[in-house]
């Protein structure tokens, strides 16, 4: 069952959704992060999303303060040393602007004129504790607001803040 919370929905009221069987989440987001959350009754499923054994992929979009020089990129892409040890090498791309599928934020990222920002698509295949905000700082590129877009095939697609979906059995299969 995908889910989309917006920023500190998760921390705030973790009840919010109550389906009619226990659910287990697959990964979980920070009370500064928004995005995809998904929701198993199925045990095998959720451990396969969640074990880094699997190597399932996590998308982030990402913005950063600062404008992304490539050097930069290379060591998100590299894998960065963060304080409990090397990062694994990371999908990252600078994307041309802000995602145009994105709604606002709610309070707003703070703006300043004098200093520019960017966004990120960076893709991962582990999961630490605030391991994109951690990353990002390591080169130089604050993060102002993490949103994750996608978990292996489970995307959020046109889900808005707050809005849920079941999934069948064939799309969980793939």
């Amino acid at each position: 069952m995908p889910v989309h919370l917006s920023r500190g929905a998760a921390a705030a009221d973790p009840g919010r959704v109550r389906p009619a069987r226990r659910r287990v989440s697959g990964r979980r987001l920070d009370h500064d992060s928004e995005g995809l959350l998904l929701l198993s009754d199925d045990g095998g499923l959720a451990h396969r999303i969640t074990d880094p054994r699997h190597k399932l992929p996590k998308t982030y979009w990402v913005q950063v303060e600062g404008e992304p020089a490539a050097g930069q990129l290379q060591a998100l892409r590299d894998g960065v040393v963060l304080k409990d040890g090397p990062t694994r090498a990371a999908g990252a791309r600078q994307l041309p602007g802000e995602p145009v599928d994105l709604w606002p934020r709610d309070p707003p990222v703070r703006f300043r004129k004098s200093v520019p920002d960017a966004w990120l698509e960076l893709v991962l295949r582990e999961g630490r504790n605030r391991q994109v905000r951690r990353m990002t700082a390591a080169v130089g590129l604050p993060t102002l607001r993490l949103v994750r877009v996608a978990i292996g095939p489970w995307t959020l697609g046109t889900l808005s803040p707050g809005q849920w979906c079941e999934l069948d059995a064939s799309a969980a299969a793939r």
